[in-house]
């Protein structure tokens, strides 16, 4: 049964049973600030088990994309190495809020494997929870009755509470859940030991498929557990494992679902899959990897140095690093494997096909970024290795390796290994978890319970008013970073809360003398947070909410203004180009846009001048609050890629002509209220990606005028002040000129200072050494020294010099001594501790600098030390 017919036919099958089929949420999350990516179908529902929506469909379906490499899922070392861990995979999922439970479940998950699949009854696996004493939690005892309708006992397991009881996070909503698990094993392995012996035991052909989870209880911040007024049902089932088992394969990767993958990596690599253990590792590794990367660009995530984006970079630099070192790929081509995934994709998931130029730009480039780092940090280690005598390769170094140049440590590790070094794993480990601790410091939140008021969900009527009376339904304490703060929640707030780019509005929450600001408005789980660092005094009384209008106001126009820069841009540059992410507060905007070269001056005044007549011909805001998504397509209205939408969206058109775009964010009343648009700066953020940012109103009117300020100030200086340009041109080159004729002046007392030092050595132990102190600058220092080394081969060279009341010294050595054991780099890491700086550079030729002028003389001193 090919994949996409087993996908069809799990949508089919309950579909029939009354769920609505919805489509795959986004893999890069927003407004949930427990996870960076969907880790598993149930995260776009969250909110719904959390009570913090509305239920519209009681029975759900779908088939979600998720991510697991990081946190409590991290599947990353595992993948490729085994056959049926994955970073990207597919989730089918089945769910009921407050609607059917345990039998259902149970019956429909036996219903679709057994009769619409035809799997062989005989090699399922069922578990149960089996209690927890330590939490006084029974065995799961129903689950178990229901399952002995299908299995016979023996094939009905309980399992731990770290198998069988699933858990959101440390709060929240949870349960018992049950685990359908499959044998694959031939007959001859199943006489051997029997299934049941090996499931959770991590065999790869003994294998859970599919989790049915019975969300029946409430974690508190105190760990107690508490039953949910409303029962229901999560359920994920592994597509890949589905398809493994459906096509009789002993690995995913053998499915269809990754063979045209990894047949196109053979092929650009010219060898042949399933000949060579460590290539077949490498080949799987790319090809888990790239779906992974190509997915998350598609859903507005790009590769960068921190957060998601670190995530997404080091799964492909781990994909490049396996092809560079196992298959000899050492140029870029996992951009090309991006139209194979495509093909096989697009159909069920339209924005891997819509986004694949944009996709295949910015694997390349990072690509090709990482392999010339590769190269960078491998001459590194050659060099470190040809001044290390000891065989052993210091931990802190390996972790620079890591940490610098995206070195894994195995990659160390195989490095050493053909020089015949080791790694000090000790000291790498103990510096990586330092690295672990820092972050973990950064990042942890503390959250008490809610304290509940009464129930309500809140009411928005911040599009139409800036000020309104509200009770606080809901409150917590939060610590952060040794910071004490409360988020509350109202049940009407006027307040916008941070999302789609659109900074949270701040304000006040006032009850006679008592004013509470709120200092930002944040969405979580679809719940509207105000965060303040106090409750206001009479915390259960009404209270008048009112935002700060002068920001909110400020950053309406600069919120309209990227729509007339969005719409601008398709006209100038034209209609591939697509909004991919944008920040706007009350201070400027930034937008991020796709288009694959840098904008020129002539297109960046073009843009502005058709902003700016859109501003002034004042063009009245339309907006609607509640339109058919079908409906708002057809209009031509532009939508975010990343973005869940609803079948109901909000409108916003400024000239159905010109810009119609879907958002939830808050307007100016009018175009003619932002003032003007002055773009400041155009630059490239990623392959492909464009980045403007620009100032509006006020904030662009003074911007001119200090800029009109600067230009008269030059002006003064000239006697010519008509003809700025060619007067600074003028000094440009004059100042150039006087330069060059410094820099020959140095060189030549460089040649001076050289000949007087070359007779002013000492010998020590058979090495020249030459001590100095000289005024003169870093340039002309590292010219003496290097006429210096290159005149003699048995060279210890140290020079001290002071510029702008900071110490500076410079060690070089020459080549016969470095091959001796002396390294420059490792000397003057230590001889600056007598200047209480620091410092580093090659093993031939170093330099520090530091803040005690007076330690100069002893560094001098210090130097002889390492000769005698």
């Amino acid at each position: 049964m090919e994949s996409k017919i087993i996908r069809e036919k799990f949508l089919e099958f309950f579909k029939s049973k009354e769920h609505e089929i919805v489509s795959s949420a986004p893999m890069v999350l927003k407004n949930d600030p427990t996870l960076m990516f969907t880790n598993a179908g149930m995260n776009q529902f969250k909110d719904l088990f959390l009570g913090n929506s509305t239920i519209k469909f009681p029975r759900i379906a779908d088939t979600q994309k998720c991510l697991r490499v990081s946190g409590k899922h991290n599947d990353l070392e595992e993948v490729g190495h085994d056959t049926y861990h994955h970073t990207m995979f597919e989730m089918l999922g089945n769910w009921s809020f407050g609607n059917y439970f345990k039998k259902e479940a149970i019956d429909w998950a036996w219903e679709l494997l057994t009769e619409v699949y035809k799997i062989d009854e005989n090699i399922i696996y069922a578990t149960y929870f089996g209690g927890d004493p330590a939490e006084c939690l029974a065995p799961d005892i129903e689950a178990f009755d229901l399952w002995k309708q299908y299995l016979p006992e023996e094939r009905i397991l309980p399992g731990s509470k770290k198998d069988n009881f699933w858990e959101m996070g440390d709060q929240g909503p949870c349960g018992p859940c049950s685990e359908i698990h499959v044998d694959l094993r031939d007959e001859a392995d199943k006489k051997l030991i029997s299934g049941r012996e090996l499931v959770n035991e991590s065999h790869h052909l003994v294998i859970e498929i599919w989790n049915l989870v019975f969300i029946q209880f409430n974690r508190k911040a105190d760990s107690s557990l508490e039953q949910l007024p409303n029962k229901h049902v999560d359920t994920g089932m592994g597509f890949e494992r589905l398809c493994m088992v459906l096509q009789h394969k002993k690995s995913n990767y053998d499915t269809d679902v990754f063979q045209p993958l990894l047949m196109k990596i053979a092929s650009l690599s010219n060898l042949s899959y399933g000949k060579d253990e460590k290539k077949d590792i490498a080949m799987r590794v790319i090809a888990d990897h790239v779906r992974a990367v190509s997915f998350a660009i598609a859903d507005g995530q790009l590769p960068s140095n921190t957060g998601a984006g670190y995530v997404i970079r080091r799964i492909l630099r781990r994909a490049i690093r396996y092809g560079f070192s196992f298959l000899d790929m050492k140029s870029a081509f996992i951009c090309n494997l991006v139209q194979v995934l495509s093909e096989q994709m697009g159909s069920q998931f339209p924005e891997i096909r819509s986004q694949k130029q944009l996709v295949e730009r910015v694997i390349r480039e990072e690509e090709e970024s990482f392999l010339n780092t590769l190269d960078k940090g491998i001459a590194k280690f050659e060099n470190y290795i040809k001044v290390n005598t000891n065989k052993l390769i210091d931990g802190q170094f390996a972790f620079e390796l890591y940490d610098t140049y995206g070195f894994p440590i195995d990659l160390t590790e195989l490095l050493a290994k053909e020089k015949g070094f080791e790694v000090d794993m000790t000291e790498f480990l103990k510096s990586l978890e330092a690295q672990k601790e820092r972050s973990r410091k950064a990042t942890k939140v503390e959250t008490d319970d809610w304290q509940e008021l009464f129930t309500a969900q809140t009411e928005f009527v911040g599009y139409d008013n800036l000020m309104c009376e509200a009770k606080i339904v809901k409150y917590r304490k939060v610590k952060s970073q040794n910071k004490e703060l409360f988020q509350l929640v109202l049940d009407i707030t006027p307040f916008y809360a941070e999302s789609g780019g659109q900074a949270g509005d701040k304000g006040w929450l006032i009850n006679g003398d008592d004013k509470v600001a709120i200092l930002n408005t944040i969405k979580e789980n679809n719940l509207t947070i105000h965060i303040t660092e106090a409750l206001p005094i009479a915390f259960d009384s009404v209270l008048t909410a009112k935002v700060d209008e002068n920001k909110r106001r400020l950053t309406e126009n600069n919120h309209s203004a990227t729509h007339l820069i969005h719409a601008a841009l398709k006209k100038v540059l034209g209609t591939h180009v697509e909004q991919k992410g944008s920040l706007v507060n009350d201070e400027r905007l930034r937008f991020d846009f796709s288009h694959f070269s840098k904008l020129s001056d002539s297109e960046i005044a073009e843009i502005e001048m058709i902003v700016n007549t859109k501003i002034r011909e004042n063009i009245k805001l339309e907006e609607n609050r509640n339109m058919p998504i079908a409906e708002a397509q057809k209009l031509g209205a532009m939508a975010l890629f990343g973005e869940k939408y609803g079948d109901s969206v909000r409108v916003i058109t400024f000239d159905k002509n010109y810009s119609i775009e879907l958002c939830g964010g808050t307007h100016a009343s009018a175009t003619g209220n932002i003032g003007m648009v002055k773009i400041i700066s155009e630059s490239a953020i990623a392959a492909g990606i464009r980045r403007i940012e620009a100032i509006t109103s006020d904030t662009a009117e003074a911007f001119i005028n200090c800029e009109i300020e600067a230009l008269n100030n030059i002006r003064q200086l000239f006697k010519n002040n008509q003809n700025v340009f060619k007067n600074v041109s003028d000094l440009i080159d004059e100042n150039a000129k006087l330069n060059k004729l410094v820099e020959e002046f140095n060189k030549e007392k460089a040649k001076i200072i050289k000949s007087e030092l070359a007779n002013k050595f000492e010998m020590i132990n058979g090495f020249r050494f030459i001590a100095t102190k000289l005024d003169a600058d870093a340039s002309t220092i590292k010219d003496i020294a290097f006429q210096l080394k290159s005149q003699f081969n048995d060279l210890f060279l140290i020079i001290g010099s002071e510029s702008n009341g900071k110490a500076n010294i410079a060690v070089a050595l020459s080549d016969d001594i470095v091959k001796k054991g002396l390294n420059a780099s490792a000397i003057i890491r230590e001889l600056s501790k007598e200047i209480n700086g620091g410092g580093g550079g090659q093993p031939f030729f170093a330099t520090a600098g530091g803040t005690n002028i007076a330690g100069i003389d002893n560094t001098i001193e210090k130097a002889k030390a390492f000769l005698k």
